[in-house]
């Protein structure tokens, strides 16, 4: 793996439909679990896995421990890709 890696903030809304959409340029995670814990921010993790084709283990967080706006880092990603990958788990083309 090369040493790619892109940073992609989300905001994180915890106990809702699971589901992922594209505002504007903003990414929303919707998430079952609730904040406590640090639940909601795991579940967005692996979320964000799943709708960039990756394994969870490639998505870390970088910023907003405690916060709903989080930014991960995804390794053997660029940001360009992550986009391209974002926009079609969202169903945009």
């Amino acid at each position: 793996m090369s040493g790619t890696e892109a940073l992609i903030t989300v905001r994180v809304r915890p106990r809702s439909r699971p589901g992922l959409t594209l505002l504007g340029d903003a990414i929303v995670v919707r998430v079952a679990a609730a904040p406590a814990g640090g639940a909601a921010t795991d579940e967005a993790r692996r979320a964000l896995a799943r709708a960039l084709g990756v394994a969870p283990s490639a998505v870390t967080l970088r910023m907003g421990t405690r916060r709903r706006e989080k930014t991960f880092a995804v390794a053997g990603l660029t940001r360009e890709e992550a986009t391209v990958r974002l926009r079609r788990a969202a169903g945009r083309p």
